[in-house]
């Protein structure tokens, strides 16, 4: 067996998408936007929502027109050939088992806000959810897909429900809303927090062979999952707003506020299960570039297989074997959690620059503007990355050697044996 086949549909793939990006920050970054901007919150979120519609539509397109495994790699070899792909292949290959243990580590504020764990006892715990995830990766991506799209509408249903609560009448909200003129620098700055909660859109184009029509669906599915991803974080930041807490995990607060208990276990358990599918979308993306890497001779031939599922088992084994691995050491080295971020956002800026670039030479020119818009909003995050893009950019520089030396290599090989 060597073709994945597709099963995803148009509402599932909303699901996997909506589910990557609200994952671990969907009860965390609203609160540590308001500490940062108060009021003004409201507005980063809303800021970065729009900002970032055009790369996700960018996304889609390029993603529906190439469907290929290999995702934003594969535009860019597209557009400035095989070499510049490849880097980009792998240092999303090289990023995710740093950033997806980020994502575990976030996800552990959760646990903790329902049973507290620390040292030894915490690194097993989260090893435990790995082989969870290694689990559902080889039952194939079909499986993630409809219980990511049940995980969503949870999400938004306790939502909603935490509205109803609140109440508040159209009037109330609006003479709410236009209290102290926000500070602009504070915006900016919290637009900077939640600019992680987006990481993910391009993960998407990496199961874009597993959608049924990916023609018709990719581009609904992507930017559906966006605008609802958006709502959420817009409604979590207005709730924690009206109803201030002092808990250390706020929506948990704002749930026994308003619905008199068991805030822990209900957002405790959808915060765990929605950090978990995060890790499970990237775990699948990567596996698929390892797989279609292996295909092509970049990696060895030993990843070139699918199992009875149609998923790339012996690539999720080595993915989620790496991600282990760093959790371990990140442990034992006492390694910051922001600064894990911090690098992953650097490289996912590189990337998103790549893909956006190539699509000028891949789409037709009526996306030019929504390419140069979405060239803006990475070239507005790296400079705030600041000192934390050097990780990005030395993968570049190393990477992007090897892989010229490698091809002109098999190219005298070839040109001898002829």
């Amino acid at each position: 067996m060597n073709q994945i086949t597709a099963t995803i549909g148009r509402w599932q793939g909303a699901g996997l998408m909506a589910t990557t990006l609200l994952g671990t920050g969907v009860f965390i970054l609203p609160q540590m936007t308001i500490v940062t901007a108060g009021q003004g919150a409201l507005i980063a979120w809303l800021v970065l929502t729009l900002a970032i519609i055009p790369v996700t539509l960018v996304f889609g397109r390029l993603a529906s027109v190439l469907p290929h495994a290999a995702g934003p790699a594969y535009f860019v070899e597209k557009a400035f050939g095989r070499t510049s792909g490849r880097t980009i292949g792998l240092m999303f290959l090289l990023v995710v088992p740093i950033g997806a243990p980020a994502a575990i580590l976030m996800t552990f504020q959760f646990v903790n806000a329902l049973v507290p764990i620390e040292g030894w006892a915490q690194v097993a715990t989260e090893l435990l959810l790995l082989g969870v995830l290694l689990l559902l990766n080889l039952k194939g991506i079909q499986v993630s897909a409809k219980l990511q799209f049940a995980l969503t509408l949870a999400i938004v249903s306790v939502v909603v429900v935490l509205f109803g609560g609140v109440g508040m009448s159209l009037s109330e909200l609006e003479s709410f809303t236009h209290q102290d003129s926000p500070n602009v620098s504070l915006v900016m700055a919290a637009v900077g927090i939640a600019f992680w909660s987006f990481l993910g859109i391009e993960a998407m184009t990496h199961l874009a062979g597993d959608f049924r029509n990916p023609k018709r669906d990719m581009i609904p599915a992507m930017f559906i999952g966006t605008v609802l991803v958006g709502i959420v974080y817009l409604a979590c930041t207005l709730l924690l707003l009206v109803v201030p807490s002092e808990t250390p995990v706020a929506m948990v607060g704002v749930f026994d506020s308003l619905l008199g208990g068991y805030g822990a276990q209900v957002i405790g358990i959808l915060g765990i299960v929605s950090g978990l599918a995060t890790v499970n979308v990237y775990t699948a993306s990567v596996s698929r570039l390892i797989w279609s890497f292996s295909r092509d001779g970049v990696l060895p031939k030993y990843f070139n297989k699918l199992n009875q599922h149609n998923s790339p088992a012996r690539a999720s084994i080595a993915v989620l074997v790496s991600m282990a691995l760093v959790i371990i050491l990140t442990y034992v080295t006492g390694q910051q959690l922001e600064d894990l971020i911090a690098w992953s956002n650097g490289v996912f800026v590189i990337i998103y620059l790549a893909a956006m670039l190539a699509a000028v030479k891949l789409l037709s020119k009526r996306y030019l503007p929504l390419v140069a818009l979405s060239c803006i909003l990475c070239g507005v995050i790296g400079f705030a990355l600041g000192w934390n893009m050097a990780y990005a950019i030395l993968l570049m520089l190393v990477l992007f050697p090897i892989l010229w030396l490698q091809k002109t290599h098999l190219s005298r090989k070839q040109w001898l044996t002829e």
